[in-house]
């Protein structure tokens, strides 16, 4: 990883539906001066807003980030963020015409591929890297999630994921700045249990989904009528459960795919504390919701 900040080469552009909202934005990914971070600007408002990429601006956690700022919403910012830090980009400034980042395929491949073929620019300014004065834990007692943030001498991250499901068991995944983070982590797409899907759809939570953006999880016994039910809904005849357990939509990059997904999400949740961390993290059945808080903790100690 490098020891100067770096910013983009040139501007990339991407295009799709958001998964929660469903609704088609167009995003131009950009270049961005040192020192400048992450910035959302949600061009299509009159005001052209800018929405800082930290955890203060953090507003709404239900299965993907939303940042905001006075009129300005930006939702489903993981992927991106991720993909930026895993990446090594400092500073990029990110334009919308509408709400919700695109889901493309729910994973950061599609900035990762477009980033790796130019490569990034040195801009020749030392990399802030944050320092951590004390270590941090923070904890769900709902949930049993919990975060720790110890001081170190450069990022590292350590999860394990455990849906007490027959399907996925438990999941760990590492990731610091010798990893291959584009092809090992950021290639990862993000995933749901067949039995969540119902509920998710009736609550206005997935408008966007369908089977080219996520992996499927079926954990309960899955009747025909209920597998019709589902091609029908995504437009996708003879879908099939597979022998390991998930619908025949995809095939897994990885064993542990979903595990390493949510290596990538806390990652890019991770990087609303501002910057690269110096700082040891293991994450016990992390989440939007613990990823954002620790992150707002840590800046509050900064």
């Amino acid at each position: 990883m490098h020891a100067t900040q770096h910013t983009l080469k040139k501007a990339y552009y991407f295009s799709g539906k958001g998964l929660h909202t469903g609704t088609y934005a167009h995003l131009k990914l950009m270049p961005a001066p040192a020192d400048h971070g992450i910035v959302f600007r949600r061009k299509d408002l009159r005001s052209k807003p800018l929405i800082e990429a930290i955890a203060e601006n953090v507003t709404n956690t239900a299965r993907s980030t939303t940042i905001s700022h006075d009129e300005a919403v930006v939702v489903t910012i993981e992927h991106i963020m991720s993909a930026l830090t895993g990446l090594g980009v400092d500073n990029a400034l990110i334009e919308m015409d509408n709400i919700e980042v695109p889901i493309l395929d729910g994973s950061a491949k599609p900035y990762i591929d477009a980033i790796l073929k130019d490569g990034t620019v040195d801009q020749e300014v030392p990399r802030k890297y944050i320092d951590i004065p004390q270590s941090l834990e923070i904890k769900d007692k709902r949930t049993g999630s919990w975060i720790r943030i110890e001081p170190a001498k450069a990022p590292s991250l350590d999860l394990t994921v455990d849906f007490n499901s027959k399907i996925l068991g438990v999941q760990k995944a590492h990731w610091d700045e010798s990893c291959d983070y584009a092809h090992e982590i950021g290639v990862c797409r993000t995933f749901v249990f067949f039995h969540e899907i119902e509920y998710l759809f009736r609550n206005n939570l997935i408008k966007g989904g369908d089977v080219d953006n996520a992996i499927v999880i079926v954990e309960n016994p899955v009747t025909p009528d209920q597998l019709e039910s589902l091609s029908m809904l995504f437009n996708m005849p003879g879908l099939s459960i597979t022998e390991e357990g998930y619908l025949n939509n995809l095939q897994l990059h990885f064993p542990d795919e979903c595990g390493r997904h949510k290596m990538l999400d806390l990652i890019g949740d991770m990087r609303l504390a501002g910057g690269y961390l110096n700082a040891k993290i293991t994450a016990y059945k992390p989440g939007h919701t613990i990823n954002t808080k620790a992150a707002k903790a840590l800046r509050a100690l900064l």
